[in-house]
């Protein structure tokens, strides 16, 4: 029997997926592995959600989302983003920011497009580009620099396929945040080979250095940048799957639309309703969240130096959620002898979390720039993070630092 659906094949899956299936065998973990934040969903958007199942909004919507939240988006896309060009007509509401990418790459991509990607990157980034028969190609962030771009690199990347250059600040996994600077050398480049940005803008409440610069707010750059934003994070509803993207151009916007139609039909109603409250109601959780987030990654960075013996080292990112340490070679090797794994991120998150029950992704699954690290997430309760030291304390005492 011949099996149709072939090019399937060539989409790879994240590692983050086999990571899960890992950590749902080992007994009480310490869930560092997965970007989820452990706060409780803002009380106006969970209160927004009982009333619209109390008054039964639970049918058929509009396509492209409840009129009413496109224009609460849009508004905010103006004041807090700064796209004074942001109109409701440009908003389409998405399944989470997974699916709003999937649209955008089905609408923008034809077979053979290359998309610069960041590398280390959000591995779903890739994995959409390549199921809409594009070619992602990464261009590496260097930690040395705060994990951001060589632009003479990037430039040198351009080819006559290339077609969109993919911007995440701050960045999923290593938290490296660009600068006004940076984001204007990159409009620049688009500018000048015509290049399509897809600005993923995840993490844009999640900065603790530095400032977040929304791409598209950049002078006469909206035009050309699909921006892409999510309540997950925001707003703690990571499994309540919301999120959105600004197009201003039409031609493209309709391609997505059907995209968002043939893949969805509409949003969820009753979280769409949650969205509203969420905007509608107070703003101070963002902030609470983040200072809590900052104390978080203080706590963390703080122990986890001493607690591995010197096996994992980096520097506090600038934003997002993530601890990407560092893995010293030698001693990992002490720890984990090679043997038929021949990735060192690999090799060194089984054990970590077979033997300490400590939850992480390995480095090189977020591209080849990042092997030789792990992502661990500390936007986990203090408690667990505190479980999670003390157990990799346990692991690795005793185990020579130098």
């Amino acid at each position: 029997m011949v099996i149709v659906g072939a090019s399937l094949d060539r989409v790879p899956f994240s590692g983050i997926i086999r990571i899960r299936d890992m950590m749902y065998s080992v007994p009480n973990p310490f869930r560092l592995d997965q970007g989820d934040v452990s706060f409780d969903v803002p009380a106006t958007a969970k209160a927004a959600m009982t009333r619209a199942i109390e008054e039964n909004q639970t049918h058929y919507l509009q396509t492209t989302g409840i009129p009413r939240l496109r224009n609460l988006i849009a508004a905010r896309l103006r004041e807090r983003n700064g796209i004074v060009e942001a109109d409701p007509e440009h908003i389409l509401v998405a399944n989470g920011g997974i699916h709003a990418l999937y649209c955008v790459c089905q609408a923008i991509l034809e077979p053979g497009d290359e998309v610069i990607i960041p590398d280390p990157a959000w591995p779903p980034a890739a994995g959409n580009i390549v199921a809409a028969g594009g070619v992602p190609v990464g261009c590496p962030l260097h930690e040395s620099i705060g994990w951001r771009y060589d632009f003479d690199e990037l430039e040198r990347l351009i080819t006559p396929r290339t077609r969109v250059l993919y911007v995440n600040s701050p960045n999923n996994p290593t938290g490296g945040v660009l600068t006004r600077g940076d984001l204007e050398r990159i409009a620049a480049i688009a500018r000048a080979h015509d290049l399509w940005i897809i600005a993923d803008e995840a993490y844009e409440d999640v900065v603790f250095d530095g400032e977040h610069v929304t791409m598209a707010s950049l002078p006469g750059l909206y035009d050309r940048t699909i921006s892409l934003h999510t309540f997950s994070k925001t707003y703690a509803m990571t499994g309540l799957r919301l999120g959105y993207v600004a197009i201003q151009n039409p031609v493209l916007r309709e391609r997505a639309k059907k995209v968002l139609f043939y893949s969805t039909s509409n949003v969820a109603s009753v979280v769409q309703y949650g969205g509203i409250g969420a905007l509608e109601g107070s703003q101070a959780c963002v902030d609470e969240f983040r200072q809590e987030l900052r104390e978080r990654r203080d706590l963390f960075y703080n122990a986890v130096a001493g607690a591995s013996s010197g096996v994992f080292s980096g520097r506090p990112p600038a934003g997002a959620f993530y601890a990407f340490l560092r893995i010293d070679r030698r001693l990992a090797d002490q720890l984990c002898p090679p043997s038929g794994e021949p990735s060192l991120s690999w090799r060194v998150a089984e054990y970590m979390i077979k033997s300490a029950r400590i939850g992480c992704v390995p480095g090189v699954d977020f591209g080849a720039n990042g092997e030789g690290y792990l992502r661990f997430c500390f936007a986990r309760s203090r408690a667990e993070l505190t479980g999670a030291l003390e157990s990799m304390k346990a692991l690795l005492a005793g185990k020579p630092a130098s």
